[in-house]
């Protein structure tokens, strides 16, 4: 097992027009952070030298140019370019696009050889990293490309954790997209990933229902009883603990989720906002289902306050903490599914 300071942190830099870089460096200006891992940003050690200069930000900076030369118990700067870079905070630039792509592919390369231990993502604009090399919508589908598994993204708050069948496509889409087999995909990454990730044996799952009222017998749509209620039923019959469809409203309304262990909604929005609303900027983006360990904030890179040196930190700090709780969970399942016996023993 890895001494605390010794799980390596990876963070890829986001977009430097926006308050990705402030809360990043906020995070580690309290130097406890430091007993807990070891963080190397990819980016370039002038640019967020300024960066820190212009904040007046009390945080001791120490450039390196390759993972080697990586200090435990240093914020490491890994130089993955190095001419100047012109910084207008607050702006869409797709110049700065293309810095926030090398900082994201040069940090995903590191975690797929095991060079960093886990990545956590600063905020991108969606809009101005496409390229003819970067065609993702976002960070997740990119890293479900490049490492193993099926990627799912998972909000996370203390014991709130919501998942997704469906994510970053049009509302008008999503019915078609709901099919037995992508529900039974997530619904059992989803019950891995609790069990793997956050230590719970036996996690007991809600699901969200697509159309208002669950489609009230087919009145106000079929997909929940012709798609959902029969997937979730077979599930439930081969011993997953997965419940519903739930009419979102009540749910939420009636503090139905507490009961969970996750929900799983049906599209971003039916998720997100009441996410966002109990715990926005407190809350962590975790990709779970892959075999590589990536978290982020819950929030965008809010170009309006940025430079102003106001930017709230928690829900990066947040991101940090949980990827490297994440990071425990796994070694410690690992180590139970390896050696089954020895554990039992253990607890005689």
């Amino acid at each position: 097992m890895k001494k605390a300071e010794n799980i390596i942190v990876g963070i890829s830099i986001g977009d430097l027009n926006g308050i990705g870089s402030e809360v990043v460096l906020k995070t580690f200006e309290d130097s406890r952070m430091l007993e807990l891992c070891t963080p190397v940003i990819f980016a370039n050690v002038k640019v967020l030298s300024f960066i820190k200069k212009t904040l007046e930000l009390n945080v001791p900076l120490h450039g390196i140019d390759n993972l080697e030369q990586l200090v435990i118990g240093k914020i490491n700067i890994l130089n993955i370019w190095r001419e100047g870079v012109d910084l207008n905070f607050g702006i869409n630039d797709d110049n700065i696009g293309k810095y926030a792509i090398k900082s994201f592919v040069a940090a995903t390369k590191a975690l797929k050889e095991s060079q960093i231990d886990v990545l956590v993502t600063a905020p991108i604009n969606k809009y101005n990293i496409q390229s003819e090399d970067f065609k993702f919508p976002g960070h997740t589908d990119c890293l479900n490309q490049e490492l193993e598994g099926n990627a799912l993204m998972f909000m996370v708050q203390d014991n709130l954790r919501i998942g997704l069948f469906t994510d970053h496509i049009p509302v008008n889409e999503v019915a078609k997209h709901l099919t037995e087999k992508l529900i039974i995909q997530k619904i059992e990454t989803i019950k891995h990933s609790l069990v793997q990730d956050f230590g719970i044996n036996k996690p007991k799952i809600a699901v969200l229902s697509l159309n208002p009222h669950a489609g009230d017998n087919g009145i106000i749509g079929k997909e929940d009883d012709e798609i959902l209620k029969p997937t979730i039923k077979k599930l439930f019959e081969k011993g997953t603990l997965v419940f519903g469809p739930y009419p979102a409203d009540g749910f939420f309304g009636s503090n139905q989720y507490e009961k969970y262990d996750a929900v799983i909604a049906t599209y971003h929005d039916q998720g997100l906002i009441p996410f966002k609303t109990l715990s926005f900027g407190k809350g962590v983006n975790y990709t779970a289902g892959l075999n590589k360990i990536r978290t982020s904030p819950d929030h965008g890179t809010a170009y309006e306050i940025a430079g102003k040196g106001i930017a709230d930190y928690n829900s990066f700090k947040e991101a940090v903490y949980l990827a490297i709780d994440i990071y425990n969970s796994r070694n410690e399942y690992s180590e139970i599914s390896q050696n089954p016996m020895k554990t039992k023993e253990k607890h005689l």
